[in-house]
């Protein structure tokens, strides 16, 4: 059966290989050449979320994989509002969502993985990860402040950190995947001129101030630092078992949906099926029923 052009889109933000990667490729406001206007992208990310609704269900009652969701962005990229109507569908005892700002006291007085990996989803079960281990080889590269201000030993903290932890997070999704853990990593990738409006909108529009923090205009002031760091970390991540999909941010409501193409068709490769009775089962299903009969 022939794929959607939307799910051809999808398949075209998708990075498997370091080699020859560069976010200039990948247009912020790229349209994949859809021709769709937002209200049909809405009604198709409707039927979308409800795949992914059908396969929560599977995976759930299945218990033998799970799934990570990662999402990478840059301020006012819209990983909130595409967290909320990705998994609108889904049945919360199922999935969980961890959202990571700085790192407490007690996280930074173990290995910068630790906090990632006690909110691991376990079998059957959904997670969504906002900001991630990711954020290491992000924000501290891009402000050396806050890594010399660590506990870590000083004589490990050489210009060779990063590539050692970008070794350290590859290792550790192929670990993750070995283990029945499919996972997806997505970077919404804002255009500088986007992020400026809709930073505007936080100010101007009374509903939205409390969203805008003062550090806001200080990241976006290091944006292309943000960006060379980013370029770095998917193209020293990006593999078939831990793929990344660059997804155009411009229009929340694309971005929303080719996350949600992604999600849906990823769970339906699983071939997750509900568990079946073997004979004893049945046999005692038909008891049970015989007994309810009467």
């Amino acid at each position: 059966m022939s794929k959607s052009p939307v799910h051809a889109f999808a398949e075209a933000c998708r990075v498997t290989t370091g080699k020859g990667f560069a976010l200039s490729h990948y247009p912020t406001d790229d349209n994949g050449g859809l021709d769709l206007g937002k209200k049909d992208g809405e009604a198709m990310l409707e039927a979308t979320v409800a795949r992914i609704a059908e396969q929560q269900g599977r995976l759930y009652a299945d218990a033998h994989w799970s799934v990570l969701c990662i999402f990478q962005a840059t301020d006012t990229a819209g990983k909130d509002g595409a967290i909320k109507h990705v998994f609108s569908g889904v049945n919360p005892a199922g999935m969980q969502v961890e959202s990571f700002s700085a790192p407490s006291t007690l996280e930074r007085s173990h290995g910068f993985l630790w906090r990632h990996d006690v909110a691991l989803p376990r079998r059957g079960r959904i997670g969504v990860h906002n900001r991630s281990w990711y954020e290491e080889v992000l924000v501290p590269r891009v402000q050396p402040a806050i890594l010399q201000g660590s506990s870590i030993p000083p004589k490990l903290l050489g210009p060779e950190i990063w590539q050692e932890r970008l070794e350290d997070i590859a290792s550790h999704e192929r670990y993750l995947s070995r283990q029945g853990m499919l996972v997806l990593k997505f970077f919404l990738h804002l255009g500088e001129e986007e992020q400026r409006q809709r930073l505007l909108a936080r100010i101007e529009e009374p509903t939205k101030n409390w969203k805008f923090q003062a550090g806001d205009l200080a990241d976006r002031s290091r944006y292309a630092d943000y960006m060379a760091a980013y370029e770095d970390a998917i193209r020293a991540t990006a593999a078939p078992h831990a793929p990344w999909f660059v997804i155009p941010a411009d229009r929340k409501w694309l971005a929303r949906l080719l996350v949600a193409e992604v999600v849906a068709s990823a769970m339906e490769s699983l071939d997750l099926k509900f568990p079946e009775l073997d004979s004893a089962g049945e046999a005692a299903l038909l008891r049970a029923r015989d007994a309810l009969a009467t």
